[in-house]
């Protein structure tokens, strides 16, 4: 056997293997709620993902229920409270009896410290890191959004975290959703099993006008801290930058349609339209070529730029065809098939997953592909400020830390602006970024 598929299959079997392992060496405190218990979940991070995560959480057969939520902002944790009751309506009186509330920076440490069997963790991806290693060390099941991290130290820290998770019989869910879809499942079977022959190549875009505009202006903070954190999407070490925050998901599907991960990358992007100092310092588009140790190519593109072309699909390319991932569309000389199955919403479909695991006991971790997708596009995002090719190890065992040294109000992330307000942005190469 090549030493590419050696690599390959061990990463297809680990998983499974090493989870299967962790039952037998006990149930770790709180892991284990059988069918009909109440299974009672804490929500940290109440934005709008962390609130529809929590309301599709309730939405779970079985009893459940929300008593404990945390934020570093009061308003956010208020909000989101309302529109989990609106959201569920009358079961609300049954589902929701949230009498723990946590504010502030240490929130999370309240929350997994609290008698909750499931913490969902949806605050800016940054603080994953942080919040997962303590959700498991206090041995709670998980629910997290992607991307799990926006650096390389926080990918090791999950990585290790998802380990200690396994050992503790803890069930973990990564927020990738296409794992859960049914149109996405039975194509990329398919193109697993010969459909289009051997994948020789893969395209795959999230190409959109962009997100939400700076929520707070700098008068309305209280300082720096704050300002960033309002308006995390426009700072790498809040988001990982786009690349990271919203692409992870058409790089996920491709590195699952290869039961792999990329070997190495290079690529190229900038801040060309979405120039204003409001916009922090993240990038507007990138075009990553990603290149799998088969030497399988992954072309990727990503923009955040109004009035163009846009797409957020993914495309394999084979020795005998092509398939549309996206749009579950196979073509293989004159055969066509197109999935006509059952549809589901896949955002409630992969909390019915993980809560059926969690009653039954059943083997469930997600968490070493959402961390090794979400390196995948952490390295896109190193290749493309810096200029240069980027390898999985160089990626992977980064020493550049984006993290603040310190969480508080009166504290300051690593990047500032000048006096004018302007952050510095990546110049390719000249910044160094892995």
């Amino acid at each position: 056997m090549s030493d590419q598929n050696s690599r390959r299959d061990f990463l297809r079997n680990s998983t499974a293997a090493a989870v299967g392992a962790s039952v037998l060496s006990g149930i770790a405190s709180r892991a284990y709620a059988a069918s009909d218990e109440t299974i009672k979940v804490g929500l940290v991070g109440c934005g709008g993902r962390g609130t529809g995560a929590a309301t599709q959480a309730l939405s779970t057969e079985g009893p459940v229920k929300l008593v404990a939520m945390a934020d570093a902002f009061e308003d956010q944790l208020e909000s989101s409270l309302g529109r989990i009751k609106g959201a569920l309506g009358d079961r609300s009186k049954e589902r929701v009896a949230v009498d723990q509330k946590f504010v502030g920076f240490d929130a999370y440490k309240q929350m997994v410290a609290a008698d909750i069997d499931l913490v969902i963790l949806a605050t800016p991806p940054g603080f994953r890191p942080i919040h997962f290693d303590a959700a498991v060390a206090a041995g709670k099941n998980v629910f997290m959004e992607k991307p799990v991290a926006t650096d390389a130290p926080g990918v090791r820290k999950v990585l290790a975290a998802v380990k200690a998770a396994k050992d503790k019989n803890l069930k973990v869910g990564v927020g990738l959703q296409r794992h859960h879809q049914y149109p996405y499942i039975e194509t990329l079977d398919r193109i697993k099993n010969g459909a289009i022959g051997d994948v020789v190549a893969m395209r795959c875009y999230w190409n959109s006008a962009g997100v939400w505009d700076p929520r707070k202006k700098r008068e309305e903070c209280s300082g720096e801290m704050e300002y960033q954190m309002r308006n995390w999407y426009y700072y790498t070490w809040l988001c990982g930058d786009h690349i990271c925050e919203q692409h992870i998901h058409n790089l996920d599907v491709c590195n699952w349609l290869m039961d792999d991960f990329p070997a190495e990358c290079n690529g190229m992007g900038g801040r060309q339209v979405r120039t204003d100092k409001k916009y922090g310092e993240i990038f507007d588009h990138f075009a990553v070529e990603y290149t799998y140790g088969n030497g399988t190519k992954m072309f990727s593109q990503c923009r955040h730029i109004p009035n163009c072309w846009n797409s957020v699909t993914e495309h394999a390319h084979g020795s005998k065809g092509y398939a549309d991932l996206s749009g579950s569309r196979i073509t293989a000389g004159s055969d066509k098939w197109r999935y006509e199955g059952k549809k589901n919403d896949p955002y409630q479909t992969e909390h019915d997953d993980l809560f059926a695991a969690i009653r039954n006991n059943q083997p469930y971790n997600e968490g070493e592909y959402g961390a090794k997708s979400t390196l995948t596009a952490i390295m896109g995002r190193m290749a493309v400020y810096s200029g240069k090719p980027v390898t999985w190890e160089d990626a992977l065992n980064s020493e550049i830390d984006l993290m603040p040294e310190k969480f508080a109000w009166d504290a300051f992330p690593k990047v500032l602006p000048n006096d004018d307000g302007v952050y510095p942005i990546a110049i390719p190469g000249i910044t160094k970024a892995f």
